[in-house]
């Protein structure tokens, strides 16, 4: 394997590790990331962040958690004591660097950029936990490895999520919005200047739970959905949930849905389907209001701002529907996509090649272990609220 490269280098071959609050699987990607501008993520007014960084998806892979030991042990966590915690910290770590050697295989790469798994986030006690130790990590590698990139955030009086818009910054500036559909919806885009973002709701976090109930991995295209009704009256309960009256940085975490959003579920009478249909509804509801509220605001187009016209009757001459970039395993929910575009026209939704769906997150880990081994910032506290800008991460160098 290559050392870590020491100084400030304009190319590198990153891994970037995803595991998300679906549980679905550990996804990896290797990239190569390649400086083409001047500039840094939170850009001033007049410079647009698009075609700062290159980017190429070298090889990516999902080793799924199904039939594994791995969402049992996540969901355990919650209740384990110290040592146990601890315990399982290490074992995800080995267990990551295992995976990233057999990924590799006799490829090489600069670094291993994992998010972990999370199994706290408590933002409003200062509290964030994504286990997989780094340490092991690099250990078993024997390439640098950065974890733990939220905690700094937080501390820094930040929600310490969502993370992946300093990606979009850079790497996918030249859409209006860039929407992901993992455990949870999210959605990041620029306004006055800077990136703003924020969880929407909760996804594949809900809709995977009621497939499982069922005898279903997840539901695939959104077929079982499809052959469901709206129960209007749990509609009406999950459209009116305090946190859609939220302002400003905001996330969510498994502590809400299982405090907030299951008991509303598990109270209604209407059948799994029904309320699996019912969830897709309410997610489509819930990011075309957000997307609709900017498409109403925004104004004449500018290059610098990205910004677009309220409509074609307006600017006729002008006029492109914004861009909706669409990622995460929830864009391969057709079902789901089809009740969302509708809901968002004229903004387009736009779906990208496959690889891109299913593995922009770790696609943008590995960018953000490359911007934390510069020392340059990769999380904006226009996202989460923090005191400032930072450059989180844990460092481990190749030992």
């Amino acid at each position: 394997m290559n050392t870590a490269k020491s100084t400030i280098h304009d190319s590198y071959l990153s891994v970037g590790v995803m595991s998300g609050t679906s549980v679905d699987g550990l996804d990896l990607a290797l990239c190569r990331f390649t400086k083409t501008g001047s500039g840094r993520t939170g850009c001033p007014d007049n410079e647009r962040p698009g075609s700062l960084w290159a980017y190429e998806i070298l090889k990516t892979n999902t080793l799924p958690y199904s039939g594994t030991p791995w969402p049992e042990r996540f969901a355990r966590a919650e209740k384990a004591d110290g040592y146990r915690l601890m315990e399982l910290h290490r074992n995800f770590g080995k267990f990551t660097g295992e995976a990233v050697k057999m990924f590799l295989g006799e490829l090489q790469a600069d670094l291993v950029a994992s998010h972990g798994h999370t199994i706290f986030h408590r933002p409003e006690k200062g509290i964030t936990l994504q286990i997989g130790d780094g340490a092991e990590i690099a250990a078993t590698t024997g390439i640098t490895a950065v974890s733990d990139f939220r905690r700094l955030d937080v501390a820094l009086g930040g929600q310490g999520a969502p993370l992946v818009p300093a990606g979009d910054e850079l790497l996918f500036g030249q859409h209006d919005f860039c929407l992901n559909m993992g455990g949870f919806a999210n959605i990041s885009y620029r306004e006055n200047s800077q990136r703003m973002a924020f969880d929407i709701c909760p996804a594949n976090i809900i809709l995977n739970r009621l497939a499982r109930s069922m005898g279903h991995d997840y539901d695939k295209g959104g077929n079982i959905a499809l052959s469901g009704k709206v129960i209007q009256e749990l509609l009406s309960q999950l459209e009116s949930l305090g946190y859609y009256q939220k302002t400003g940085p905001r996330s969510l975490g498994r502590e809400w849905v299982n405090e907030v959003f299951m008991p509303v579920l598990e109270r209604s009478a209407g059948s799994t389907v029904d309320k699996l249909r019912t969830v897709c509804e309410h997610i489509a509801l819930r990011i075309a209001a957000v997307i609709n509220k900017q498409q109403a605001q925004y104004k004449a187009p500018d290059s610098r701002e990205g910004h677009f016209p309220q409509g074609p009757e307006s600017y006729p001459n002008l006029y492109q529907p914004p861009s909706v970039l669409s990622t995460g395993g929830g864009t391969n929910n057709e079902f789901l996509i089809q009740l969302i575009a509708e809901k968002v026209m004229p903004a387009k939704v736009i779906i990208p090649e496959p690889e891109l769906i299913d593995f922009k997150e770790a696609v943008v880990f590995a960018f953000l272990g490359v911007l934390r081994l510069r020392n340059e910032i990769n999380c904006l506290a226009s996202v989460t609220g923090a005191a400032k800008d930072n450059s989180g991460g844990v460092i481990y160098p190749q030992p």
